[in-house]
């Protein structure tokens, strides 16, 4: 039965209905991980603070995430009588818009992904820079004077973090030779000694000059601009409710708010599964390759792999906000342009000098 399915899905209908379940399920995924991720936040934000976090709804508070989720469906949703009204309601449409389609090029596990694309990696980026556009349209178009102060730094802020994440991505691929997601991924089998986090330390080790001699540090650069660009604290300048209100979202109320919260959470997911990919061997075991002889065991096996990955670094996200203070907005400005872009030059310098070194001789 599951070959009559596989040469099904090889069909052009099976091709359309594949394209239609994974987005059905993406759709589900990212809903799913926004309403849980505000519950894990919330329980770990009480741990943190030494006090319960929710509790009634249900048991450990399970149904606080639906009950929120069926007040903000009950809130009317208003725009502002000033603002522009297109621009308003296109914003969280452009804002949710971007972790629904960087997730189709994602690979959850071995041939477990939408669709197989070829320059993956680069497909993931374009989209994702549509997100600072909505930011900054739904703060413009409010025409809220702290949703205008907000939008100003989302935009600052944005430009000067995708600058370093690029040069790190840059430095992956030239390491790799592919923007293949998949292939990136397959590269790291074998153990947890040939991620890519680990792969150029142990490469240099035996001799072979050739890898990313500091992937570690270029895994720590990614991961900080992976903060930034989901405005998370301790880079959460866009919101800054202390002083700007609620940043961009300031005028948005109901499910208008809610659907900016949940296209945080959704990209918070694509950028940990994208760290996973790229540095810690996606759906890869970390003791070695799962047989393929085990078939779909083995590839349901390393979907929990990934997911375990995933959520680890996500733990990390929620950790790192409730433990560090809201930093200065010239601090984090210069925290980029004085540190994170030459530390990430010099890494993508060193890279190259190291790939053509055996050529020299």
């Amino acid at each position: 039965m599951i070959d009559s399915l596989i040469n099904f899905f090889n069909t052009p209908w099976g091709v359309a209905a594949r394209s239609l379940i994974y987005l059905g399920g993406i759709c589900g995924f990212v809903a799913a991980n926004a309403a849980y991720l505000v519950w894990v936040e919330r329980k770990g934000a009480g741990r943190f603070q030494r006090r319960p976090g929710p509790t009634e709804s249900g048991p450990w508070g399970l149904l606080q995430p639906p009950a929120d989720g069926i007040k903000l469906l009950a809130k009317q949703i208003m725009a502002p009588p000033n603002g522009d009204k297109i621009l308003f309601w296109a914003a969280p449409l452009m804002v949710m818009a971007p972790p629904l389609l960087c997730l189709l090029a994602i690979p959850f596990g071995d041939n477990i992904l939408a669709r197989n694309i070829n320059v993956g990696l680069l497909m993931v980026f374009s989209f994702g820079s549509i997100n600072v556009m909505a930011l900054m349209l739904g703060g413009w178009a409010s025409r809220n004077k702290y949703s205008i102060i907000s939008s100003a730094r989302i935009v600052s802020q944005n430009v000067a973090y995708e600058i370093p994440m690029l040069l790190v991505v840059i430095t992956m691929i030239m390491v790799t030779g592919t923007m293949n997601l998949q292939e990136i991924t397959l590269q790291q089998g074998g153990g947890f000694w040939n991620w890519n986090i680990l792969r150029g330390i142990w490469d240099f080790k035996a001799g072979h000059i050739g890898g990313n001699l500091l992937a570690p540090v270029t895994f720590l650069i990614f991961y900080i601009c992976m903060l930034a660009e989901t405005n998370r604290a301790p880079f959460d300048m866009a919101e800054a409710e202390s002083e700007l209100v609620a940043g961009a979202f300031t005028e948005y109320g109901g499910m208008g708010f809610g659907v900016f919260f949940m296209a945080e959470y959704g990209n918070i997911v694509v950028g940990c599964a994208l760290a996973t990919l790229l540095f810690l061997g996606g759906w890869q075991s970390p003791i070695g390759t799962i047989p393929g002889s085990w078939g779909w065991i083995g590839t349901f096996i390393g979907v929990g792999f990934f997911l375990a990955k995933m959520y680890s670094l996500i733990f990390t996200v929620v950790w790192i906000r409730w433990t560090f203070p809201r930093t200065q907005f010239y601090g984090l400005l210069n925290l980029s342009w004085k540190i994170l872009i030459p530390v990430s030059l010099f890494t993508l310098l060193l890279s190259s000098i190291l790939l053509k070194l055996p050529r020299l001789f």
